[in-house]
């Protein structure tokens, strides 16, 4: 049986079960559902265990909104302009409300869980149906039901109930999954909407996670992203407190041939523990997604980050003195409020130093509700822009050189799909660098060996090496 055909008896009760068929299929044999997820990896998790729960309902799920019976947009809030894109889709379907009345629309998610989503959203957008936060997805179900019975505009933005763990996830993926460990954050940097929405940090227990994992590992899937706004600090709220280094070096420990990956690491909670469970695995990615934000640490005090500059180097340091290749990438603001241009060399020495594999770069938005959009900004746009394209062409500089250690090397790569190049495939090898290479599209899911034969500023280049010639 295949994790995303379990029975969800713990999330959906079969009286709710019930109740909710006996409304949807009165004269249909068919209803389908559009689901959308704008975001990061947490919200495209969440989204597939909304379609799980659609499922288990009995909706058959569909790409084409435009046949859809329920449409359902899983937002985000991360900047305004997220939100704004939101609002316009939303006028859209109000077309396709006219034309279907009976067309269920629900709003959901980061940006449904700001105090004022709710209210606008009822006054601007009386057509939406349904509204609920990252808090009340379990309760989802119920909130459909009392729309079916007719509640007008059912909306739910509470706290977190004790379902989450009963809801499986309907995934879009067929051998890559995303496992959230933990919800939610407690670091408040200036910048960010994150804790506002998405709350307090909970983390999972270790059971759950587990059992999670060994049901994807047994149905095939070969790379498991542990997911977390911030798992650096998993366990911590647990009545039995475990560290994030324990419970990956116990996903280890299932046997199976996967890789281990993580997202979002923060630089403050990086611990030696940590760093070494990485360095000693043979499951664990050979690369660290640690975001620095800025090279300065007078903007980092002002983005509340809570380490310095010198620290952050220190872990640095820590992995590329035991593994000089380690592979390093990071999240970076250019124009951070009155960021100055001695601030903003600081950035480029760093990146100089680190020798980041990739970066990904954000040029500062305000966001309405953080306290950074309180401060007034005397930095001019232009002068923003002009610091990204040096910031970018920098790292064009640094990627280059840097991936020529890859030259003649043999990765062991995750064939993810077929490459925009005719006849070529890719994937990700174990320190997460791109790889291309000519390949036959039976190849996509497995792991194969790659002799690198050229470098880029993105990615590298190489040829297919049999196990044969492997060993010679």
């Amino acid at each position: 049986m295949k994790i995303q055909d379990t029975v969800l008896a713990e999330a959906l009760p079969e009286s709710l079960l019930a109740q909710l068929r006996s409304h949807l299929f009165a004269g249909r044999e068919e209803i389908r559902a559009y689901v959308h997820s704008f975001g990061c990896q947490l919200n495209v998790s969440d989204g597939e265990r909304i379609r799980g729960m659609l499922r288990e309902i009995g909706f058959t799920l569909t790409e084409k909104r435009e046949e859809a019976d329920l449409i359902l947009l899983n937002t985000c809030a991360v900047r305004e302009s997220a939100e704004d894109h939101v609002y316009g889709i939303l006028g859209n379907i109000k077309h396709e409300k006219v034309r279907n009345p009976d067309l269920i629309l629900v709003l959901c998610g980061c940006m449904a869980s700001e105090e004022q989503t709710s209210e606008y959203v009822r006054k601007h957008y009386p057509f939406v149906d349904i509204v609920f936060g990252t808090a009340s997805l379990s309760r989802f179900p119920q909130l459909l039901l009392d729309h079916l019975e007719g509640v007008k505009f059912a909306c739910d933005t509470g706290e977190y109930d004790a379902m989450y763990e009963g809801i499986v996830p309907s995934r879009e993926h067929p051998f890559k999954a995303a496992v959230p460990v933990m919800f939610g954050c407690n670091n408040f940097c200036t910048y960010c909407i994150v804790p506002y929405v998405r709350g307090r940090e909970r983390s999972r227990r270790p059971e759950q996670i587990l059992q999670e994992v060994r049901e994807l590992v047994r149905d095939g899937y070969r790379e498991i992203m542990l997911l977390g706004q911030n798992v650096n600090s998993y366990g911590k709220d647990l009545p039995e407190p475990i560290t994030f280094a324990q419970l990956l070096r116990q996903v280890e420990a299932i046997p199976g041939d996967f890789v281990i990956r993580f997202l979002s690491s923060h630089p403050k909670d990086a611990t030696p523990e940590l760093l070494d469970t990485i360095l000693d695995s043979r499951k664990i990615g050979r690369h660290l997604h640690l975001p620095v934000q800025c090279g300065s640490n007078r903007i980092l005090k002002a983005m509340n980050r809570r380490y310095t500059v010198e620290k952050y180097l220190e872990t640095v340091d820590y992995l590329r003195q035991r593994d000089p290749d380690f592979s390093l990438t990071t999240d970076l603001i250019v124009g951070f409020p009155n960021e100055s241009e001695e601030d903003f060399q600081d950035t480029l020495d760093l990146v100089q130093q680190v020798q980041y594999d990739n970066l990904y770069t954000f040029i500062y938005s305000k966001r309405r509700g953080t306290k950074a959009a309180e401060i007034e900004d005397k930095t001019p746009d232009a002068e923003k822009r002009q610091r990204m394209e040096r910031l970018l062409k920098l790292q064009r500089e640094v990627a280059t050189a840097h991936y020529q250690r890859f030259l003649g090397r043999t990765l062991r790569v995750l064939v993810e799909g077929e490459s925009k190049r005719e006849g070529f495939l890719m994937g990700k090898d174990l320190a997460f660098i791109i790889v291309e290479f000519p390949g036959d599209p039976s190849l996509i899911g497995q792991f194969v060996s790659v002799r690198v034969t050229q470098t880029r500023n993105w990615a590298v280049e190489g040829v297919l090496v049999t196990p044969e010639e492997e060993q010679q």
